[in-house]
């Protein structure tokens, strides 16, 4: 079963000029293992799809199927428990919690899952994304490059099978952007994760093995 079906999904959106057509007709399979590109031009629709398919926002028609089970009959909690320990999510804010450490926040998320050594597995993920000796600083004292590596760090811990990255790179200079675009794909094909690459880059577009164009319209096609 592909981790991730999107069938004929669409989304509208209310606004104060009335309906807003977000995405419409949209269908997309994510294969095991695959990485796929998703790009377009700004506003065609690409963070509403990642949103749509993580089960962060609930589409106005179509079906989103995530891991075999039916977005549409779960409620909240339960799309937040069938997301726990299986999607994990990068976006270009890195979104790390203020008051905790690199380490802490990398050892967030397998302490909720309540896995053993949450501590020591996050320090052996630190070492892997380079920052081994930054673990005990807070997100203030670090770039906006090593903070994005350490949510790479933190979304890649959890060994998830899946990953939603949305623009990872759109904060970050040119080599810092492209030293976490190395980490992301090396380390989504080392732990076999499915990735969904939201990104205006055409260089990194073209490292995913598909890429997916929201064109005008909000329909999806395939690029060569």
């Amino acid at each position: 079963m592909p981790p991730l079906i999107l069938e004929d999904v669409g989304l509208t959106l209310p606004s104060a000029a009335g309906p807003v057509e977000i995405l419409r007709g949209l269908s997309l399979t994510l294969a095991q293992g695959e990485r796929v590109a998703l790009v377009g031009p700004s506003g065609s629709g690409k963070s509403s799809l990642i949103a749509v398919a993580a089960g962060l926002e609930r589409p106005s028609a179509g079906r989103v199927m995530l891991f075999g089970r039916d977005l549409s009959r779960l409620d909240e909690d339960g799309r937040a428990k069938l997301r726990r320990g299986r999607v994990s999510l990068v976006f270009q804010s890195f979104h790390l919690l203020p008051n905790m450490t690199a380490e802490e926040n990398v050892a967030a998320p397998l302490e909720i899952a309540r896995k053993p050594g949450a501590m020591a597995e996050a320090r052996a993920w630190l070492d892997r994304v380079g920052l081994s000796a930054r673990g005990r600083h807070y997100p203030h004292q670090l770039s906006g490059g090593e903070q994005q590596r350490v949510a790479l760090a933190r979304a890649l811990a959890p060994q998830p099978a899946l990953i939603f990255a949305d623009e990872p790179t759109g904060n970050l200079d040119s080599n810092n952007a492209r030293h976490v675009a190395d980490l992301l794909f090396h380390l989504a094909e080392d732990t076999k994760a499915a990735l969904l690459l939201v990104t205006h880059d055409a260089g990194l577009a073209a490292r995913a093995e598909r890429t997916v164009s929201l064109k005008d319209g909000h329909e999806a096609e395939a690029a060569a």
